[in-house]
């Protein structure tokens, strides 16, 4: 656990599908779901991915954006975004910086023994930039509880 919760949100600039740096200040009065995500193009990530793209409705109608984010390359990100139809920004933590920061960087990832692949986690930074509600994952096979998400959102609103 990062215990961030009630602090502020660790900043960050990450490159996007698009090539653009974002920054996590540019979001500066709006809500915004940080969801790390182990890897593009894996089963759980994408199933997480596409239920979040089918419900942006109830993310946007709480002024809340969403911003993925994997230590792929952003090339990588570009062409899992377009196969999934995501319409939402991804985000490429390469240098694995914000994982650290945040506190959701494995030493060894359970699978294939990879060093340093983000947990899946969620958090909701408010529009002062606040964490209001952090979760990091027991294991890469969990999602993230999206009812406690949009139920933290509204209570934001």
């Amino acid at each position: 656990m990062s215990n961030l919760m009630g602090k502020p949100a660790p900043a960050f600039t990450l490159f996007d599908t698009e090539k653009k740096a974002v920054n996590l200040a540019d979001y500066k009065g709006k809500n915004v779901v940080v969801l790390f995500f182990p890897l593009a193009f894996t089963g759980v990530c994408t199933a997480e991915l596409c239920s979040i793209r089918d419900n942006i409705g109830t993310y946007n109608t709480a002024n809340a954006v969403v911003l993925g984010i994997s230590v792929d390359s952003l090339f990588t990100l570009g062409k899992f975004k377009e196969e999934q139809k995501l319409n939402f920004s991804l985000l490429s933590d390469f240098n694995k910086t914000a994982i650290a920061d945040y506190g959701v960087k494995y030493d060894v990832f359970p699978a294939f023994e990879m060093q340093g692949v983000s947990k899946r986690a969620a958090f909701v930074v408010d529009k002062e930039g606040v964490i209001q509600y952090e979760e990091i994952c027991a294991t890469p096979g969990d999602l993230p509880n999206f009812e406690a998400i949009q139920t933290t959102l509204n209570k934001l609103n």
